[in-house]
């Protein structure tokens, strides 16, 4: 049985906070988050990693990053950029931004062969994640059009400094996905979770509904459907400048025309990354409260 490869968007940077959140040291070793994604994936039973990142940091992620892992699990290295476009096709002008998450993923077609995660580089996923998720997708291994994704409960991704966008999901009994629905702005509200509806008005929500993390399962079959679907998000969105082609418009378009399914995974894990620069402190107490509980080891690599 091939084990499956764990596919990290490294590529942004983000807005928000500032800088590379990739390479900020937040463990008590200054462990970044990304080195407790390889170490849970890796012991989860993931096979390889492949990371997606700009050519512009190449030699300080391969210097910071990638150097500590290559002893203990295959690494590959990709890179997004924008003028990497379907024939036919030419970068706008006025074009700076990325083409976003599901173009990123598309970088990897050349070197994933085998059932693949997706994940952002700067959350913190959980160890009970990377299980339940390496479990489904060595079940996935010769299949097609069957994917999964790991499903957090929302009040388990909520951050303590302001708002989060979440992908909400709607699944039916069999906890398949129907859709995601982005919600740009959740929080407590009055101690009940709640996003802010279309008429500015709050909308509370039970805290265990599942949520998009960006954390995905898919088969090599994907990388042809997402080059189908990005060249016609090209044909209507290239000359608008901030359009992004992200994986849940995707996954979405593919889940109506009946193609695929999506299999909702539960977990029982608690997401934190630092979307706010004040985030920061409350993860690094979070992440040596773990060390001490004996969930990692006192040194990760």
């Amino acid at each position: 049985m091939a084990k499956p490869t764990l596919f990290v968007l490294a590529a942004g940077m983000g807005s928000r906070y500032g800088g590379l959140k990739q390479l900020d040291g937040v463990g008590p070793h200054g462990e970044t988050i990304m080195d407790y994604s390889i170490f849970d994936a890796k012991r989860a039973g993931f096979g390889k990693v492949v990371f997606v990142i700009r050519k512009d940091f190449e030699a300080d992620f391969r210097e910071k990053i990638v150097s500590k892992y290559q002893s203990q699990i295959p690494v590959e290295v990709v890179f997004q950029t924008i003028d990497a476009l379907p024939e036919g096709f030419q970068v706008p002008a006025d074009r700076v931004k990325p083409w976003g998450t599901n173009h990123a993923v598309l970088m990897g077609k050349d070197v994933i062969r085998e059932p693949f995660a997706v994940i952002n580089a700067d959350d913190f996923y959980g160890k009970n994640s990377f299980e339940v998720l390496a479990k489904e997708l060595m079940a996935m291994e010769g299949k097609q059009n069957e994917y999964c994704m790991v499903g957090y409960r929302v009040g388990n991704t909520l951050s303590e400094s302001g708002t989060v966008s979440r992908g909400v999901c709607e699944t039916d009994a069999k906890s398949y996905l129907v859709g995601v629905t982005e919600r740009t702005k959740i929080m407590r509200v009055e101690g009940k979770v709640s996003y802010m509806g279309e008429d500015e008005k709050w909308v509370a929500i039970d805290d265990n509904t599942p949520v998009s993390m960006n954390m995905w399962g898919f088969t090599p079959d994907y990388f042809k459907y997402s080059e189908s679907a990005f060249v016609e998000f090209l044909k209507k969105d290239i000359n608008t400048p901030k359009s992004e082609f992200f994986i849940p418009f995707v996954v979405n378009e593919l889940l109506e025309s009946g193609k695929i399914t999506v299999k909702v995974l539960d977990t029982t894990a608690k997401w934190f990354g630092v979307t706010y620069s004040s985030d920061r402190p409350a993860v690094v107490e979070k992440l040596a409260e773990l060390h001490n509980m004996g969930e990692y080891p006192q040194q990760l690599w």
